[in-house]
């Protein structure tokens, strides 16, 4: 069970990136893999946890008249009107920009507010997060040897 504690603990960051709170689970990713820790497992968890964490955003946006009004509803009004637009005008396929630091939450309560089926959203979210942090492990790596 070795590195038990370190993948856990990438596991709450990533999921916290992706949902209510601000967290750079990229750099608990980078760090990771620096410290030795193999790449396959680190991307596996942080790209699990991060879709787990998207699909509270899409479940927030299903209830979004319940909820918004709370202060730690993870986005403004303005976030999810512009992400909402985003949505409307490119469709779902919109969802494969969710890896982004800013708006890709936005675009992931979207889908919720404007009902996005879970298995499409859940597919497309899954490989944007995937391939973010793919690309992050593969540089990584480059830039480490």
């Amino acid at each position: 069970m070795e590195g038990l504690l370190e993948l856990s603990g990438l596991f709450a960051v990533a999921f916290l990136a992706a949902t209510i709170l601000p967290a750079q689970s990229e750099a608990v990713l980078v760090g990771l893999q620096l410290a030795g820790y193999p790449i396959v497992p680190l991307v596996a968890v942080a790209s699990v946890s991060n879709t787990l964490g998207a699909v509270v955003n899409w479940g927030l946006g299903r209830g979004v008249e319940r909820f918004q009004e709370h202060r730690w509803f993870p986005v403004s009004a303005s976030a999810l009107d512009r992400a909402s637009a985003w949505y409307g005008k490119w469709g779902r396929w919109t969802l494969l920009l969710s890896w982004l630091p800013v708006g890709g939450d936005a675009l992931t309560v979207a889908a919720g507010v404007l009902r996005e089926p879970f298995w499409s959203f859940l597919l497309l979210v899954a490989i944007a997060k995937t391939a973010r942090y793919m690309v992050l492990a593969t540089a990584t790596a480059e830039l480490a040897a």
